[in-house]
């Protein structure tokens, strides 16, 4: 598995990434995602901003993930301090055909790989609550859960926020 930037040239393998992945989600009734987002603008604007990442299996685009330090004002519901800068994950998604492989564990080794070379000392990562895996992932990881938000970018649905600190 190779992890590198993403290229405008890898628009296309990650939006079919995320619409093979968006049925998925919905069938397990995670509605984080629909057919509106994310979609090829906002990968346009994170590889213009220097902040996607992906994973590559035999040439093949296995997954993505955007590292920014953006942060939902509601994180501060969880109790976390937003004014704190953070390397944080958003866009998240692994391919169907190559999930269980480690692929978005490699990928958020990589958010912690740009924390160290940015010293930054604290992740953060939020997911659905309907997102199980994800749930299952980031405490093996060393994320520890902050809390329950809500917000406003979706709003009806609750999210679980999680932070890890770097010594």
């Amino acid at each position: 598995m190779t992890i590198r930037r993403a290229t405008h040239d890898d628009i296309p393998q990650i939006t079919n990434l995320v619409a093979e992945v968006v049925p998925v989600m919905r069938a397990a009734g995670n509605f984080q995602w629909g057919n509106d987002y994310p979609n090829a603008e906002v990968f346009r604007e994170d590889i213009r901003l220097n902040q996607l990442w992906i994973a590559e299996i035999d040439e093949q685009i296995a997954g993505v993930a955007a590292f920014t330090t953006d942060q939902d004002d509601e994180y501060a519901d969880a109790g976390i301090d937003i004014t704190e800068t953070a390397i944080v994950t958003h866009r998240l998604a692994v391919s169907i055909h190559y999930q269980g492989r480690g692929v978005a564990a490699a990928l958020l080794q990589q958010a912690e790989t740009e924390a160290i070379n940015r010293d930054i000392k604290t992740l953060r990562v939020d997911t659905n609550t309907a997102n199980t895996a994800t749930q299952r992932l980031f405490p093996k990881l060393g994320y520890t859960l902050m809390g329950e938000i809500s917000l406003k970018i979706r709003p009806g649905q609750t999210f679980i926020c999680y932070e890890k600190r770097l010594v």
